[in-house]
């Protein structure tokens, strides 16, 4: 009786052992398959939550660089104001008084369409009586960012705390608000 529960128990044994291996090498394949289908859906919506954010932050940085690109262009104006000024007291009345743009010549960018000049409201002080250089950025099919195109950005230089400093402030005008991608340095 002994040998016969031994012999049960043996083959008992070894039928385990197989499904026991039938189970690991099930296991295994289910290993080698890949991924499941929500793990790839998943990684599909983390994706597409990154894009979500990433797209309209890249449409605001590029509308900032190219606004940035208009102080640069400004620059030689906004010298000949500030030289202007120091030497005569007051802001020039016209662009070409002090050739802030000398004639023939416009200040162009690859999205700035013009630049311009203009004397400020009369102040009872005439050294305080600003000069303003305005930007005008071209359009969206010349290459301006849409957030931009056509918008008019104002320059506007003015008499500092200290005698004979100038500060310089920017300003957005027109139709288009373009206030949100003007730099912070000169806001």
């Amino acid at each position: 009786m002994k040998a016969t529960i031994k012999t049960e128990l043996q083959s008992e044994m070894k039928e385990v052992q197989k499904e026991v291996k039938a189970v690991r090498a099930e296991v295994t394949q289910k290993k080698q398959r890949g991924f499941t289908l929500i793990e790839l859906m998943i990684v599909v919506a983390i994706i597409g939550i990154l894009a979500a954010i990433a797209i309209p932050q890249y449409a605001n940085y590029t509308a900032r660089s190219q606004v940035a690109e208009a102080l640069n262009v400004i620059a030689p104006a906004k010298l000949a104001s500030a030289e202007y000024y120091n030497s005569n007291g007051t802001f020039p009345t016209t662009a070409n008084a002090a050739e802030v743009i000398p004639a023939g010549y416009s200040y162009e960018g690859n999205y700035v369409a013009s630049v311009g000049y203009q004397q400020g409201t009369a102040a009872a002080d005439p050294k305080d009586t600003p000069g303003i250089l305005v930007v005008t950025f071209k359009s969206q099919a010349d290459g301006a960012h849409e957030f931009i195109a056509e918008g008019v950005m104002h320059m506007t230089g003015t008499t500092g705390t200290a005698p004979g400093a100038l500060q310089w402030s920017c300003a957005s005008s027109g139709t288009k608000d373009i206030s949100n991608y003007l730099p912070s340095s000169c806001k």
